[in-house]
């Protein structure tokens, strides 16, 4: 059996006539917004640590700001130690 996915072409077709997007800009938006919402605390730690570090930040700061940002995600985690968070990374 096929699982069928939903289309959210209502969705599409709002931001196509309320935004100047075409049709399949803002199909992609929607699929980018869905993607970033899908994502899970320990791939949305791994990516942040990874953003984080790139831009010069050291491990001390990178986790407290990780820390600081995940209960403002659309779905909170339940809270995380420092520890919880290396972890993530570092196994």
């Amino acid at each position: 059996m096929l699982e069928r996915r939903p289309t959210h072409d209502d969705l599409i077709d709002h931001l196509a006539r309320s935004t100047a997007l075409q049709r399949g800009e803002a199909a992609r938006v929607v699929l980018d917004v869905l993607a970033y919402f899908d994502e899970t605390t320990e791939e949305f730690v791994r990516r942040r640590h990874r953003e984080l570090q790139s831009g010069g930040a050291v491990n001390a700061e990178i986790f407290e700001r990780i820390s600081a940002e995940l209960p403002h995600r659309a779905v909170a985690p339940p809270e995380l130690s420092l520890r919880q968070l290396r972890r993530i990374v570092y196994g």
